[in-house]
């Protein structure tokens, strides 16, 4: 993925955990994106992470993330909350779209959760541009992870509907049942939130192309292991606080990806032997025999023998 020269604009701490970064071109303008669009932002302590673009696709004069600080950060999260500062320069991977709105759907219903709004945000300014019939459905703590609530209260109206934590929950099933034919669900969130999606969704019938999720989970950290390289014999050490990928690269090894979060399979990766703990989202059960996503996958046991 190529990579763009960005200089780091306005920050705001919108609550205590999110942080939004305003990202300005260095030279020339930044190139167009979609709504759904992410980047990954090359951080200068060596961590690559993926962020949702929340401003508005019309507007390419800068480009807007949030990032919600980690309790478990690697890194990442925490250099953006305790480092980063209007004026630094970094690198920025040009705009990909894993989560784009359809076309043909004829109502869109879109589910967030606390900082899964993101997405949603450039998805909204999309829609009402296009007059689109939607409906954003946005799950958060007060105080917490509300960041844009009173900004998509005034831009959206009888749109949106909220659920804070304390006062109303959010019944999926409820929410999924009778709706027109072509209808399409969108959800971006937890991981609990994506799993209670899909089962509801296989539950009530819906085909599987008019449901589409997005998640940038981040790796954990683990027990360092060894993987070795087949095609030319060399050695990698992964560290506790690395995954697999950001080793290999830091070894020189390149490899294809665009999520991070073992959600994409752009990264998908051939193993000859070796024990793995697979946290993807995305290899079936009986590919993970012999293919790992080393954005999320660890060493468990044995050594693992890349066929790279």
């Amino acid at each position: 993925m190529s990579a763009l020269d960005a200089r780091v604009g306005e920050t705001r701490l919108i609550t205590p955990v999110i942080r939004e970064v305003s990202l300005m071109p260095v030279n020339g303008t930044l190139p167009a994106f979609s709504a759904g669009s992410h980047v990954q932002l090359h951080l200068p302590n060596g961590k690559r992470n993926a962020y949702s673009l929340l401003s508005d696709p019309g507007d390419t004069s800068h480009y807007r993330i949030a990032v919600r600080q980690q309790a478990q950060s690697r890194g990442g999260s925490r250099y953006v909350h305790e480092q980063l500062q209007t004026g630094d320069q970094l690198k920025i991977s040009s705009p990909a779209n894993l989560f784009p709105l359809h076309s043909t759907a004829r109502l869109h219903v879109l589910i967030a959760a606390g900082i899964g709004i993101t997405p949603f945000l450039a998805y909204c300014t999309e829609l009402l541009r296009r007059g689109a019939a939607f409906e954003l459905h946005y799950a958060y703590r007060a105080g917490l992870s509300d960041a844009y609530v009173e900004v998509l209260r005034e831009q959206l109206g009888e749109h949106l509907h909220l659920y804070e934590s304390s006062a109303r929950r959010l019944d999926l099933g409820q929410l999924l049942g009778h709706r027109p034919l072509g209808t399409h669900v969108y959800a971006c969130g937890p991981q609990s939130l994506l799993d209670a999606l899909r089962e509801q969704s296989l539950a009530l019938g819906w085909p599987a192309a008019r449901v589409h999720w997005e998640a940038f989970a981040a790796p954990e950290p683990g027990v360092p292991f060894v993987v070795e390289l087949a095609r030319s014999g060399r050695q990698v050490a992964v560290g506790a606080e690395q995954s697999l990928l950001e080793a290999l690269e830091s070894a020189g090894v390149e490899l294809p990806n665009l999520c991070r979060g073992g959600v994409c399979g752009q990264c998908r990766t051939p193993y000859l032997k070796g024990d793995v703990e697979h946290r993807d989202l995305f290899l079936a059960h009986e590919e993970r025999a012999s293919s790992l996503m080393p954005c999320v996958s660890r060493g468990c046991g044995s050594p693992i023998l890349l066929d790279i």
